[in-house]
């Protein structure tokens, strides 16, 4: 990292993103193909790109940048946050918010980025598409009960909710299996050898390896742990505050969600779990 002499950070919205080089100009382009080609233009040699994880707004940008072999850092939007207050600036414009960026990139030196592989990328699309689903099947029966509860139990509103909680039951299944087949074909070994966990079924498996981009990114277990939010933080000071350790609950919920319903299974099933599960019960008791 010690390589870099030019930082520049990137505050990226939906239409446009502004760049800050340290020691140099700001400027602003759209956030299209031909802004990335303009923006090319302004990168001096030995530099890293520095920006924020904004959602789906910087991904095209990043990916451009990494093909054309530039070194690109994505960084979380809060360590970024925290650093600004940090530095006890008030004022919040794209262009201070880029040239923020650029100084945490040089004080920080993030890690290199390197983007997901295509089909885990896809599987995190299908994931989130599934949540909005569920949501909605939870939607649906919530209003066909409402209306049962009433005692409209026929009619054109019934039938037609109940067509639609059938549609979207089918849907979640066609994509559940799209994302089944995209695992077995690039990690068949990692999805049979984590369904043999006690406790670990096929859904769970297909979440963990695609929120982990297939653990690729980790080098042991405690990073995966504190990735997903569940190694536990501890909270003292002094003689007097001591409070209960708790997980973090940093990173993907929905994973948390998935792995506290397999606990259950596992604390019954898996030797080691209910080892741990009854070691911990005792001693809180």
């Amino acid at each position: 990292m010690d390589k870099y002499t030019n930082f520049i950070g990137i505050d990226v919205s939906k239409d446009t993103f502004d760049t800050y080089l340290i020691g140099g100009a700001h400027h602003k382009f759209s956030n299209n193909v031909k802004g990335f080609k303009a923006f090319f233009d302004h990168i001096p040699s030995d530099c890293l790109i520095v920006m924020e994880a904004t959602g789906a707004y910087h991904q095209q940008l990043a990916l451009h940048l990494y093909e054309c072999n530039l070194s690109v850092s994505i960084v979380n939007a809060l360590s970024v946050k925290r650093f600004i207050q940090m530095k006890l600036k008030k004022n919040k414009t794209d262009k201070s918010d880029a040239k923020m960026i650029a100084l945490f990139g040089q004080e920080q030196l993030p890690a290199l980025w390197i983007p997901n592989l295509k089909y885990i990328d896809t599987c995190k699309d299908i994931q989130t598409t599934i949540g909005l689903y569920l949501r909605q099947q939870t939607s649906l029966k919530n209003k066909i009960h409402c209306l049962d509860s009433k005692g409209v139990k026929k009619g054109t509103l019934v039938r037609s909710l109940v067509r639609q909680l059938k549609s979207t039951k089918k849907e979640i299944k066609k994509l559940e299996h799209e994302m089944e087949q995209l695992i077995k074909e690039n990690e068949p070994e990692m999805f049979k050898n984590i369904q043999s966990i006690p406790g670990l079924g096929k859904k769970t498996t297909m979440l963990l390896i695609s929120a982990t981009n297939g653990f690729k990114n980790f080098e042991n277990h405690r990073q995966v742990s504190a990735y997903i939010g569940l190694a536990p933080q501890h909270y003292s000071s002094g003689t007097s505050v001591h409070k209960k350790s708790r997980i973090t609950k940093t990173g993907n919920p929905r994973v948390r969600n998935h792995l506290f319903m397999c606990s259950f299974t596992a604390s019954i099933h898996n030797p080691q779990c209910r080892a741990l599960y009854e070691r911990i019960v005792n001693k809180d008791d």
